[in-house]
């Protein structure tokens, strides 16, 4: 009860300093919703990409764990509601500059490597996101390439058609 009456009194004189209302012009929530996509883009968001999408918030703008859940629940509300990415990278392009706007799409690509490998929906979606924020393809590559120098090892897959580790073993 404290802490929302301490949340009210900060919003009302001003002082919040996280700023916890996120609306359309607001080059946060255009970046995250477009960073939300990437993660959903392949059908399913795995736990890698879920710590990485709240670890890259709260490095690159600054919010606590509160602020980051809400921000990341607006997008995602964002993201359903869209038709297209216009919506979100004609926020981005006004607020950022070049420098900015590559910001976000090394960030595009830090989600699609989360779980070790960009997907080729995913690859398809960063590209077509970079046009639209005026990245060049040479700096988009780039940027790709920067992305997966850093990205982790890749998760082995397991089929039903791989041996067990321990007949693999004794062969």
């Amino acid at each position: 009860m404290f802490a929302a009456l301490k949340n009210f009194i900060a919003e009302v004189s001003g002082t919040d300093q996280t700023a916890r209302r996120f609306d359309e012009e607001d080059y946060r929530l255009a970046a995250v919703a477009l960073l939300v996509h990437i993660a959903n883009v392949d059908g399913t968001t795995d736990l890698a990409e879920q710590r990485r999408l709240k670890a890259i918030i709260g490095e690159r703008f600054g919010l606590d764990a509160g602020a980051t859940a809400e921000l990341i629940a607006t997008a995602e509300e964002s993201d359903r509601e869209a038709v297209d990415f216009y919506r979100f990278t004609s926020v981005l392009k006004r607020a950022l500059d070049d420098d900015g706007r590559q910001k976000i799409v090394e960030m595009l690509w830090d989600i699609a490597y989360a779980d070790g490998v960009a997907d080729e929906f995913e690859e398809n979606t960063i590209w077509r996101i970079a046009e639209l924020l005026g990245v060049s393809t040479r700096d988009r590559v780039l940027l790709r390439q920067r992305v997966a120098g850093r990205a982790p090892a890749p998760a082995p897959t397991r089929g039903p058609w791989a041996a067990p580790a321990a007949a693999k073993d004794k062969a």
